[in-house]
Formats: structure tokens, C-alpha cells, sequence
């Protein structure tokens, strides 16, 4: 492939992943909506969901952890936190690592909370059709797993 053909070809590739960010964003916005239309039935928001969540899937994390791994301040995440205490979603524990920085982990209240958002959004995604193969969906998390990382020097603070 020549230089020129390369250069074509790497044009193409940038305006191919201009498409994709263009479909994530009202993707992200509708699913939230989705989210929010379904809160009161776990009266979960989407920011206490996200939370939950990972630690449903990461176990105990402190607020800076979860904060930094969903690329959210730590601000925003404390307040997440802080709702999902008020409701006894979440408990504070004592961090062994860090005097000053607590765990967080999923209360048995909120264990059932988010098992049932997941549950339902699970019963929504299995509507999306059987026309998909698994690669195809590999080769999407793999472009949207690359563009992210491309992001990964964005302060969220």
C-alpha cells in the first residue's frame, strides 16, 4: 500500500470513528432516559446505578477508585454514594489500606436493587435481535474500548 493509499485509508478509519462517536452519545442519553423512566420501580437514578454497580462487580471500592474508573469527579461520586447510603443501599466499612478514605460495599438492600435494574436491562438488550455474531460485537467493544483509552488523559475533576 503506498503512502497516498494510507493516507486514504487512514481518512476513511478517522471519519468511520466520527460516526461512532456520534451514535454513542444519543445512545448514552437514551439509555440514561431508559434508566430514569425505570427509577421509580428501584427508585435509582443513573449516577446511584453506575455506583452499585461496580460494586456489584468489583466488590468494596473506596469513592476516589470508583470515581476514577467510571471517569466521574469524586465529588459527583460522593454525592451517588452519599444517596445510596441515605437509602441503605450502600455501608461505609473500615479500609485497612487508608485511615481517611472508607470502603464502600453493597448492602443486602442494594445487592437486590441492582440485581433487579440488571435483570431488567438484560431483558430489554436480549430485544436487540439474533442477527449480531459474537465477533461482530467483539469488534465493538474493541473500537469502543480503544476510543475510550484514547480519552484516558481527561481530567474528570
Amino acid at each position: 500500500m503506498s503512502e497516498t493509499e494510507r493516507g486514504v485509508a487512514s481518512e476513511e478509519l478517522t471519519d468511520r470513528l466520527a460516526e461512532v462517536f456520534d451514535l454513542v452519545g444519543p445512545l448514552y442519553r437514551r439509555a440514561q432516559r431508559k434508566v430514569e423512566q425505570d427509577a421509580p420501580i428501584e427508585g435509582l437514578s443513573v449516577g446511584v446505578r453506575a455506583v452499585l454497580n461496580m460494586l456489584r462487580d468489583h466488590g468494596p471500592m473506596t469513592v476516589p477508585q470508583m470515581g476514577r474508573a467510571q471517569a466521574l469527579s469524586r465529588q459527583f461520586t460522593q454525592r451517588m454514594i452519599n444517596d445510596a447510603a441515605a437509602r441503605g443501599l450502600v455501608e461505609f466499612v473500615p479500609n485497612p489500606a487508608h485511615k481517611r478514605s472508607s470502603l464502600i460495599r453493597l448492602t443486602e438492600e442494594g445487592q437486590a436493587a441492582i440485581t433487579a435494574v440488571i435483570d431488567r436491562e438484560r431483558a430489554a438488550l436480549r430485544q436487540v435481535g439474533g442477527d449480531l455474531t459474537d465477533a461482530e460485537v467483539a469488534a465493538c467493544i474493541r473500537v469502543l474500548s480503544r476510543l475510550l483509552r484514547l480519552l484516558d488523559n481527561v481530567d474528570v475533576n
